[in-house]
């Protein structure tokens, strides 16, 4: 992360004299928020509609929140209830093909593409959920898309689109960590995308779900909790295969300087001390968040490494035999738990859908 990143984020945790001087900009922020919002609902701005139900997972604030662990979570729930989910994904970072405006994450395709093509969040929800998603900037044409590819796909799932007002929704499941709302200002003086307390869009079947990456709320509007623990590492290359590790690496067998943590994420930090937590014992380099990977950042004298899943997705397990013979390298996967309060409310919200469009 840049040193004014860094600044930024710790200033955005309180009304300093930076935040201060930045409020100026926040101001014309919120008027630009305002009028937008304002254009769509009294139609002088359209949002297209798709021909089935749309779920939007996004934050109000910058930063790593859990969006995409909520993401994988929904996916799997919705997939026990009986839907038939598809992803729609902007794809930060994603180098689509010269004229091509979205790229489908599918069966037929995945082992074709790399991160690198389509992003490494889109990535590892493929790879964590075998549903079929497709990356591209305008999500309503990447939904159109889709649903021609996949016609059985009954419900769409919007990863990071609660600013997205093109596409019309039905659902949203708002996310916030322990930051909650930071200092309650908006970008650039604190970390809000828009108001803390924006009015939903009128076109939802139920009110937005409001889930807490965090033990307790961080904010004042009422919502659910959820938990996560970091499961047992896997080795990559059974990681990628989709099976459970034949190896072990357990915290007695990490020493530092031969055992190193890895983290391009949004806040490294967190996974840093998830692994302590356990008792691993491991020197730690942090990334910038979605950094490509295309060096390979540990010293050579690394016998085992420990990465985020989000960072597995780029670490293809050939090369790395390649480039470093002997080094292992291990993935910590996440286990994320909403509270059962949650997933109640959501098939509630999901019941108030027309008819139509539940399943079976």
């Amino acid at each position: 992360m840049s040193q004014l990143a860094a600044q930024l984020n710790q200033a955005w945790l309180k009304k300093g004299p930076l935040a201060l001087c930045l409020l100026p900009l926040a101001l014309l922020m919120w008027v630009l928020v305002s009028v937008r919002r304002a254009a769509y609902r009294i139609g002088w701005l359209h949002a297209e509609k798709l021909p089935v139900p749309v779920l939007v997972v996004g934050n109000r604030v910058v930063g790593g929140a859990g969006k995409t662990p909520t993401t994988i979570a929904l996916l799997q729930h919705l997939k026990t209830q009986g839907w038939r989910p598809g992803v729609l994904s902007r794809g930060y970072k994603a180098q689509l093909p010269e004229g091509q405006p979205h790229t489908l994450l599918d069966a037929s395709t995945a082992n074709k593409l790399s991160a690198a093509q389509t992003g490494d969040e889109p990535m590892l929800i493929w790879r964590r959920t075998a549903v079929p998603v497709m990356v591209g900037r305008n999500r309503a044409a990447g939904g159109r898309a889709l649903l021609q590819a996949h016609p059985e796909v009954n419900l769409l799932v919007c990863d990071d689109g609660l600013q997205h007002l093109q596409l019309q929704r039905d659902l949203e499941v708002i996310v916030f960590d322990a930051r909650g709302a930071g200092n309650g200002w908006l970008l650039p003086a604190g970390p809000l995308r828009e108001p803390i307390h924006t009015p939903p869009t009128p076109d939802l079947a139920a009110p937005p779900l409001v889930l807490y990456n965090a033990p307790k709320a961080s904010t004042a509007l009422p919502g659910h909790a959820a938990s996560q623990s970091t499961a047992p590492l896997c080795e990559l290359t059974d990681w990628w295969l989709g099976r459970p590790s034949t190896t072990e690496l357990t915290p007695g067998g990490t020493t530092p300087n031969g055992t190193w943590a890895v983290a391009g994420i949004a806040h490294p930090q967190r996974f840093f001390d998830a692994l302590r937590k356990q008792g691993f014992t491991c020197e730690t380099i942090a990334l910038d968040d979605h950094a490509d990977l295309s060096h390979i950042p540990w010293p050579e004298q690394a016998r085992d490494v420990i990465v985020t899943e989000k960072d597995a997705v780029k670490l293809d397990p050939d090369r790395l035999s390649r480039e470093r013979p002997g080094c292992r390298v291990w993935v910590a996967a996440l286990d994320f738990r909403p509270e059962a309060s949650f997933w109640l409310a959501l098939d509630a919200a999901l019941k108030k859908l027309p008819a139509c469009h539940q399943p079976g």
